[in-house]
């Protein structure tokens, strides 16, 4: 990684050198804060150009697949997908090595979803499966609920279809949850429906009430070791008139799921009685045993950084002070996390900007390594435009990847905190 071919971002004054990893692209972002978007060697970073930023995708417009060099800091177009949305694009996922990319595309004969599979050195393109969330970390099985769906709770997340042929699911769905293709044969099976997750972990007495609402899986990811799995259940009552992007209505109601890859030890590890006090973000802490996220414990309007066991034990705040935000990631030493905040959280800036916060785990204080301005002259008409910095550790975890908003665009930077952790 060849730093000096990219210019130094330098406003509000960083604490930590930042650079911007695509100066002449505009519309740039990466994936999401659990997902390192640097290829496994280190030398390439992908990410998605959209094709315009004034209002949202619509369905069969095509974005562009990107790959930068960080060695010489050239870029290259590498594909077009017509399988993304505004907050995590195309869902931009490296393979097994540096050659191989995998992220989602929309056949716009069918508007069925699948999983492009793409040697960007060759050109060798694939396509099968439902499409893509979160690659196992060898790069070998994908994991996938349905992305045609994911409007239905919330914009920004899956691919962009028309409204008429978004999946609905009335109840509990047998045949739509958490799908797994593998990598290299293409085989794609269903690991666990909707219905199923839900009998195995609600009491009988309760699964009445499952049946008043839509229900839909939504995030999956897997833990760094590759042996657990976490997806997300949302729903919404049937008979509310919302029929899309339901978060921004209030009415939705979460509950994750944690569960190893051959189906096994399922449990509900944060239900939605929880969910309600607050709380957003799941991820998995790096040894892999736990999870971490926002959410609320004291009645007063904010988050605290909380972890919680995969099997929904020792749910607890990490400490009370600094309050959660954003996005929460930790070092895997376990002295660092960091996160960045929304343009309406406490720690945000009024004139648009947020920081990307380093906590000190041990000291419980934070240092605002950078502030970057995040507020777009269009979310107030289109929610799904905002711009999420999602920070996201390096693979050597020396540097976070971060997503701003400068010169009137979306573009893409780099925290090198190499003197820092």
């Amino acid at each position: 990684m060849n730093l000096n071919k990219f210019p130094r971002y330098e406003e509000y004054s960083p604490s930590v050198p930042v650079y911007c990893l695509t100066p002449d692209m505009n519309g740039c972002f990466h994936r999401f804060f659990d997902t390192c978007p640097i290829s496994p060697s280190g030398r390439y970073l992908a990410v998605l150009q959209m094709p315009y930023e004034d209002h949202s995708p619509l369905p069969g417009d095509a974005a562009r697949i990107v790959v930068v060099d960080l060695e010489t800091g050239e870029h290259k177009v590498v594909d077009e997908t017509r399988g993304w949305e505004a907050q995590l694009g195309a869902n931009i996922n490296w393979g097994i090595n540096d050659d191989i990319l995998l992220y989602s595309d929309v056949d716009t004969a069918t508007w069925q979803p699948c999983c492009v599979r793409l040697n960007w050195k060759t050109g060798e393109r694939r396509t099968f499966g439902r499409g893509i969330y979160h690659v196992s970390p060898d790069g070998r099985q994908i994991l996938c609920t349905n992305p045609a769906a994911m409007r239905r709770t919330q914009y920004g997340y899956g691919v962009i279809v028309p409204d008429e042929v978004a999946p609905r699911h009335m109840g509990m769905s047998d045949d739509d949850g958490l799908f797994i293709t593998d990598a290299e044969t293409g085989e794609c099976r269903l690991l666990i429906s909707i219905r199923e997750a839900i009998e195995r972990t609600v009491p009988k007495s309760q699964l009445a009430e499952y049946e008043k609402y839509e229900n839909y899986f939504f995030h999956s990811k897997w833990n760094p070791q590759g042996d657990r799995l976490l997806f997300t259940l949302r729903r919404f009552p049937i008979d509310q008139p919302h029929r899309f992007s339901n978060l921004n209505h209030n009415t939705v109601l979460f509950d994750v799921f944690t569960m190893k890859p051959d189906g096994s030890e399922l449990y509900n590890a944060v239900p939605a009685d929880q969910w309600v006090k607050g709380g957003h973000h799941i991820n998995w802490f790096p040894q892999g045993d736990k999870l971490s996220m926002n959410l609320g414990f004291k009645g007063d309007e904010v988050m605290r950084f909380t972890q919680v066991n995969y099997d929904g034990s020792d749910l607890d705040m990490i400490f009370e002070e600094p309050i959660g935000s954003g996005h929460p990631s930790f070092h895997p030493a376990m002295k660092y996390l960091v996160t960045d905040a929304y343009n309406s959280e406490p720690m945000s800036f009024d004139d648009g900007s947020i920081p990307i916060r380093l906590v000190n785990l041990k000291k419980r204080t934070e240092e605002c390594i950078v502030r970057m301005r995040t507020q777009t002259p269009y979310r107030t008409q289109y929610p799904d435009l905002r711009v999420d910095p999602h920070p996201v550790w390096s693979r050597d975890f020396t540097k976070v990847i971060f997503n701003g908003y400068a010169d009137g665009t979306r573009r893409i930077y780099l925290a090198d905190l190499t003197e820092k952790v």
